[in-house]
């Protein structure tokens, strides 16, 4: 594993916590940080999460971790003994959603299978 995969391991697991356990904007729902990918020179940091719940719910908790990235940012410069701290931007990862339509999609086609065999 090298430095940068280090970093953003790090980086995921303590905003994790943050948002779990410091953040206390009622807008951030269940969110679940899936993937940080952090620049070579780990000035800035790509933050995806996701979130259960509508789009209208999805936009809100993307503007609260906006709102609350400063916060969230200052934490982890706290808790990290870094250097210099990346500055954060929140991103919806879609590729859950992706993924569950590919799915609901596979088990159609596998239910129709047997009509197509029968005739």
């Amino acid at each position: 594993m090298n430095r940068l995969e280090r970093v953003s391991s790090e980086i995921k697991h303590e905003i994790s916590l943050i948002i779990q356990a410091e953040v206390k904007d009622p807008h951030v729902g269940f969110v679940t940080i899936t993937d940080v990918e952090v620049s070579p020179d780990i000035k800035f940091a790509k933050i995806y999460f996701s979130v259960l719940g509508d789009d209208a719910a999805k936009k809100a908790t993307l503007e609260a971790l906006k709102k609350a990235s400063g916060f969230i940012r200052k934490q982890l410069a706290i808790r990290l003994n870094m250097r210099y701290t990346p500055a954060l931007t929140f991103k919806h990862d879609q590729s859950t959603e992706y993924a569950s339509k590919i799915d609901s999609i596979l088990k159609k086609i596998n239910a129709e299978a047997p009509r197509r065999q029968s005739l």
